[in-house]
């Protein structure tokens, strides 16, 4: 039920069920091994787009280590949740014992957003994407506030049926155990539509090109396709150019070479520039000398600004990599772990988040690259108090047509409303739109919605230039996330103490 409430199912009503059914199959056995399973079934179903990676044997490893791993966290969640559930005979302490279990919840995904470089796919309250009233309250809690509000719904829902058992005869009685939660989503949901409302116009728009080249991920690979798909990617962008669009934007990994390092490369896209007068905003990798042989270069999966007069005036490079994708973890102590992955070399993290001007009047954005997006409180640091909207540069072909692009993408909604700010996607292959401050996906796939994958060009119209008030999210980050990894932190140590007491 958990993996079928994310793209690409799209279930979302299953997500608030899941979490009660996990505890009450745990009520009769080993909580964590049993809360484990129920992890390990979900990652394995909502992660399987791993396997769509075109390298043989790698994919099936990772896909199963990764399962493997993050299925620890609920885990670890169900027995929390069952070893602080002691005496529920009053209708007060099932109350608080629900919001516990919806703390707990919360506490789980601040820390697997940030245990070792952090994962936070596929967030319980990512599910809820297209719930565009609920996930307003993102605004002020991030994310999580939606995970909150399912995960204490879902377990009053258990509180109900146990109440039905317990007391058969009393009717109404079960009503007692689901209306505060049911009042407070109600409410939530009421301010949230009312939030969409009003919602300030903005009178001035920018008009952008995305350019999907669908380049498949053997090609990008292909050394010897170099030319090919940087051919074919400049004929996209003159399809593009004859709507005279104010800023053009490509993919992550679009160039084929580095852009610094290849006259013949950056002498096409700064005419492009020169010619059109047209902003463009590229995908390429870049590098930093640190001596005199080529061996000593840092390489950077990086994005470029080039401004109407065919200058590279900005450069963003990507601070979060993947792991075994970009970068090989403590390659350098464990030297036999480069054998485990199917890549040859690395990339170097960034060190900043970097704003792209485009002119003195105009908009301003900041770039995220790949799953950057993913990342609530990365994302929070691009969006700077006077940014007029995000970026996001992806290359999905990796996953070919998978779920993977939509499970992204429903991941991206969230930094809008957490920011107060629209972005825009830009992928090699699937869901290039853009999404506007509260959340809504707009211009998504080419004649039809779900035409999403193939080659193509569009040219989405951008509100900018009202000034923004920040919000709570914004401003101050993840305090209720924090606050809750406290409360559930006093929870362990109940737990440990109540051990000790029973052992004495």
């Amino acid at each position: 039920m958990l993996a079928l409430s994310f793209p690409r199912a799209n279930i979302a009503g299953l997500a608030w069920i899941a979490p009660a059914l996990m505890l009450f199959a745990a009520r009769g056995g080993s909580s964590f091994r049993l809360g484990y399973l129920a992890g390990f079934a979900h990652y394995l179903v909502s992660l399987s787009w791993l396997l769509h990676i075109p390298v043989k044997f790698y994919p099936i490893l990772g896909w199963i280590a990764l399962a493997v791993y993050l299925a620890l966290y609920p885990a670890a969640w169900v027995w929390l949740c069952l070893r602080t559930r002691r005496d529920d005979t009053t209708w007060l302490r099932r109350l608080g014992h629900a919001l516990f279990c919806a703390v707990a919840w919360v506490a789980m995904e601040m820390i697997v957003s940030r245990m070792f470089s952090g994962f936070p796919w596929n967030l319980l309250g990512a599910s809820q994407y297209r719930m565009l009233p609920l996930i307003q309250i993102a605004s002020w809690t991030g994310v999580y506030g939606v995970a909150f509000l399912v995960v204490w719904f879902s377990v009053s829902l258990l509180n109900v049926a146990d109440a039905a058992v317990r007391t058969p005869g009393a009717k109404h009685l079960w009503l007692r155990e689901i209306f505060v939660p049911m009042l407070a989503v109600a409410l939530v949901y009421a301010v949230g539509l009312r939030t969409i409302r009003q919602l300030p116009h903005q009178s001035n728009s920018i008009e952008i090109a995305l350019i999907q080249p669908s380049i498949p991920q053997t090609m990008i690979w292909d050394p010897n396709a170099a030319n090919e798909r940087f051919t074919d990617l400049l004929k996209l962008t003159a399809a593009a150019l004859t709507n005279k669009p104010d800023l053009v934007i490509w993919p992550e990994a679009a160039v084929p070479s580095l852009v610094r390092d290849d006259p013949a490369a950056q002498e096409a896209i700064t005419s492009i520039a020169r010619q059109n007068k047209v902003w463009i905003i590229i995908g390429a990798d870049d590098f930093e000398d640190r001596g005199a042989k080529r061996e000593d270069r840092r390489y950077f999966n990086s994005s470029f600004l080039v401004s109407q007069n065919g200058e590279i005036v900005s450069t963003y490079r990507k601070r979060r990599l993947v792991i075994f994708g970009e970068y090989v973890p403590l390659i350098d102590w464990l030297p036999f772990i480069k054998y485990l992955t199917p890549i040859t070399g690395g990339f170097t993290a960034g060190d900043k988040p970097v704003n792209f001007d485009l002119g003195t009047n105009g908009p301003r954005t900041s770039v995220l690259i790949c799953f950057e997006d993913i990342f609530p409180h990365y994302a929070r640091e691009h969006a700077t108090s006077d940014l007029d909207f995000l970026v996001n540069i992806t290359n999905d072909g990796w996953f070919g047509e998978s779920s993977a692009h939509w499970q992204q993408a429903a991941c991206a909604v969230f930094r809008t409303v957490e920011n107060g700010v629209p972005l825009v996607r830009c992928a090699n292959n699937g869901i290039s739109c853009w999404i506007d401050r509260d959340g809504a996906m707009r211009d998504v796939g080419f004649d039809h919605p779900k035409d999403v994958y193939r080659a193509g060009v569009k040219i989405v119209s951008v509100p900018w230039g009202v000034a923004r008030e920040r919000t709570f999210y914004n401003r101050y980050g993840d305090v209720f996330g924090w606050t809750c990894v406290g409360i559930a932190a006093l929870g362990v140590l109940s737990v440990r103490s109540s051990r000790r007491h029973l052992k004495a």
